[in-house]
């Protein structure tokens, strides 16, 4: 090799590397480490986000396809409340008039209901104590009708007359909640194939449940679209509201509001047995 050619090995090894061009394997190690860690940061972060919002009650909402447990909890909910003997409820009825509550309770076993009746507007008329079975209504006016009913019924003043199957949303929401108890469980495996779904989630008075619609073909006389179901995690019902044909809104059920105090027949009811 001549002096010339050592003289350049010599310059070209006593040159500075310039930064970010030499080793381009390990400058590319170096850059990409911060960017997955930054990567994964943020997809941490989101996930924690996610929880946190739906840890404060805002989970997705349906409807979609029950689960095992969720239809197997809406197959028992009516067996339940058969099983418990009777349930204290609150019915809301809305009307053109003004709107009707009915408050007292319901023998699922002998099938009939009795409360007090309360309207707002025009329904005021109408207040008093009913007493109803899947055929008869019963009521006794009251000028100044008590929060609770009695728990023995007066021994006079009733009126009777058939309970109407069409046309009337109080006589229609009577009717649904009778039918809202059951001697026998439905078949979970059936509920989701006719339409039955989950809905959402929501919490009354301390209780987590969970909204789902029943099937379609449980609709009963007078009724409009699927009915919703406010269920307990042990297949307990708490709230039922269902579209009444003749009514501008949903009619809304809620139990257990009050005390139940077991229902005594009015002279000339026949409850079922």
């Amino acid at each position: 090799m001549n002096e010339r050619k050592k003289l350049a090995m010599r310059r070209a090894r006593s040159m500075p590397i310039k930064k970010g061009l030499s080793r381009p394997a390990a400058g590319r190690r170096r850059w990409l480490r911060p960017r997955w860690v930054a990567v994964v940061i943020g997809g941490v972060a989101v996930a924690v986000t996610t929880f946190l919002v739906a840890s404060r009650g805002s989970a997705p909402t349906g409807p979609r396809e029950l689960t095992s447990d969720q239809a197997s909890r809406l197959a028992v909910t009516r067996f339940h409340n058969y099983q418990a003997g009777g349930r204290a409820v609150t019915i809301n009825v809305p009307n053109t008039a003004g709107g009707l509550t009915i408050t007292g309770s319901v023998d699922y076993r002998r099938k009939i209901g009795y409360g007090t009746v309360h309207g707002t507007g025009r329904d005021t008329s109408g207040d008093g104590l009913i007493q109803w079975t899947a055929t008869t209504v019963f009521v006794h006016p009251m000028a100044n009708t008590p929060a609770k009913a009695p728990a023995r019924p007066p021994g006079s003043g009733w009126y009777s007359r058939p309970l109407q199957n069409y046309g009337s949303s109080l006589d229609s929401s009577l009717a649904i909640v009778l039918k809202l108890g059951s001697d026998r469980p439905d078949n979970a495996e059936l509920l989701p194939q006719n339409g039955a779904a989950w809905v959402g989630q929501d919490r009354l008075d301390g209780h987590e449940v969970d909204i789902m619609t029943g099937p379609s073909a449980r609709a009963t006389s007078g009724t409009q679209g699927a009915v919703r179901y406010w269920i307990g995690s042990d297949g307990t019902m708490y709230r039922v509201r269902v579209g009444v044909a003749s009514a501008p809104q949903p009619v809304v059920i809620d139990f257990d509001t009050q005390k139940y105090v077991p229902v005594r027949p009015v002279p000339g009811a026949t409850p079922k047995r």
